[in-house]
């Protein structure tokens, strides 16, 4: 009887080992796909550098900063709203000023050029702006501000977003 108790615990064991292992393993590789493709889903803000390439109008194409009040000045296409738009979405409202002015049927491309800072602050070693890159996480950030302090409870991180109050 203790003989078939014992075969039983280790069986369970076992069985919970190589589920806990399949679980980690399915999390770790499901990890890496997250970080592996960037997020198309970006939504553009103030401070944000875009890359703006509108193909045989090379008066158009160039670098434009979204001002504070969420524009962006296109030349032929006045000021164009940006924030809180993807870029597709951007590249579609660009392309609709266009096409009201004197460009024909405009092919407009709008890569991100350089993501808005964040800033972190508290216990952390050095506190201040860093450059945000696609698919920062909240550790990678505090990594890069020299890690937390002696005195940082590292199980709670307040997470506030431009526009929260």
């Amino acid at each position: 009887m203790l003989q078939r108790y014992i075969l039983w615990l280790i069986c369970c064991a076992i069985i919970s080992a190589a589920t806990i292992s399949l679980n980690a393993s399915n999390a770790l590789s499901a990890g890496r796909a997250a970080h592996a493709s960037p997020s198309p889903t970006y939504v553009l803000g103030p401070n944000d550098r875009i890359r703006v390439k509108v193909y045989g109008e090379q008066d158009i194409t160039g670098e434009y900063e979204i001002d504070s009040t969420g524009s962006v000045s296109i030349p032929l296409a006045g000021h164009v709203k940006a924030a809180g738009l993807t870029t597709r979405q951007v590249e579609r409202a660009i392309a609709a000023a266009l096409s009201k002015g004197i460009v024909r049927d405009p092919r407009v491309n709008v890569e991100v050029a350089a993501y808005r800072p964040y800033y972190i602050l508290g216990e952390v070693k050095k506190s201040g702006e860093y450059p945000y890159r696609n698919g920062l996480t909240v550790l990678d950030a505090v990594a890069s501000a020299g890690g937390f302090t002696y005195r940082a409870n590292e199980d709670k991180v307040y997470l506030r977003r431009s526009g929260d109050d």
